[in-house]
């Protein structure tokens, strides 16, 4: 089968018929995932600081250093959820934050070594690419020695954040000063070549133009081939509450249902080197989490004990375990839990 282009992929997007797109993303999840398993992980979402100097325009969730408001989680607050999490049977814990001007490589060493030595069941699955990227420039080491340091500790993955939409006109216009997409392509290359694996995202609805899409898919499609490292692909819309970019631009429309599932349906498509893709049911909803099942999804993420940023702008959804079984089943799959690896953990 001859590989999809960039250009069929923006003729897709741009022209298919929604149910055709969604019946050949169907057939090519069958093609990897032929157990017709649904997975999702239990984990929980622990933004470590809100304190952030770069100001995204999507982002309501970040504020400044002398903000009433700013934190940084100390370890028994951090430990406290943990705790909670365990108690329900997870075993991941999302951890990110802002980008914290003063925060640097060794604060993050003795924090990740402090989770990984108490909790040494516990997947990090942390800090995002531009987060990676400040800690080497305002410790002055490379990016290498920042990921083999952390890594050391027990750093296990690094999540996509970050990448919003690997196109540095769009990133110009909606976090001037977040580092260009090179950057963010680099630091996964990176973190690849030490054996840690990570997952590509991104987030679309503002001012981008579909081929910007393809081009982020693009991108990414290029570095899984050159190193493997991607685990899963997540997709999300931008969420306009409280946002500067939602004042700035008052006439963007929030995404339909049915641009996400045409989209999430062709990325299934293009994406033909990355084994799983994720349903971002966070931002669409329980019912369009589960139509995205239909859409090339293989995966509906994280049962989400604690989710702060998208919060922040608007979206509220929240599944408990049993719910996100009962959709997966509904539709005739059969439902697991998952580890950060992929791996089944248990079926339903």
């Amino acid at each position: 089968m001859s590989r999809m282009t960039s250009e069929e992929a923006v003729r897709l997007i741009k022209e298919a018929d929604l149910k055709e797109i969604g019946k050949m993303a169907t057939a090519r999840k069958k093609e990897l995932h032929p157990k017709g398993l649904t997975t999702f992980v239990v984990d929980r979402n622990i933004n470590y600081t809100n304190v952030c100097w770069v100001d995204c325009k999507f982002c309501a969730f970040y504020r400044h250093v002398k903000e009433g408001d700013a934190y940084v989680l100390t370890y028994e607050e951090i430990d406290k959820k943990i705790d909670e999490l365990i108690e329900i049977g997870g075993t991941q814990i999302l951890f990110q934050g802002g980008v914290h001007p003063k925060l640097k490589i060794e604060f993050y060493e003795e924090l990740v070594g402090h989770i990984h030595t108490k909790y040494p069941t516990i997947t990090i699955h942390a800090f995002s690419a531009i987060e990676l990227d400040y800690i080497a420039k305002i410790s002055k080491i490379s990016i290498i020695e920042v990921l083999t340091r952390l890594k050391a500790q027990g750093l296990s993955s690094i999540p996509g954040a970050g990448a919003e939409i690997l196109s540095d006109r769009v990133r110009d216009i909606i976090a001037p000063k977040k580092h260009d997409s090179y950057v963010w392509i680099d630091v996964h290359r990176q973190a690849h070549k030490l054996g840690i694996k990570s997952t590509a995202t991104m987030m679309f609805g503002t001012v981008e133009t579909d081929e910007e899409i393809v081009e982020h898919w693009n991108l990414v499609r290029k570095l899984q081939d050159e190193t493997g490292g991607f685990r899963a692909f997540i997709m999300w819309s931008f969420q306009s509450d409280n946002t500067e970019l939602g004042q700035e631009f008052p006439n963007i429309d929030k995404p339909s249902s049915n641009r996400y599932l045409r989209l999430l349906a062709v990325a299934r498509l293009f994406l033909d080197n990355v084994p799983n893709i994720q349903s971002s049911w966070v931002t669409q909803g329980p019912y369009i989490g589960q139509m995205a099942l239909k859409f090339g999804a293989n995966d509906l993420g994280s049962t989400m004990m604690e989710e702060n940023v998208v919060k922040s702008a608007g979206a509220g959804y929240r599944m408990a375990k049993e719910e996100m079984v009962h959709l997966i089943q509904d539709i005739g799959e059969t439902a697991g839990i998952r580890n950060t690896a992929y791996e089944t953990l248990e079926i339903f």
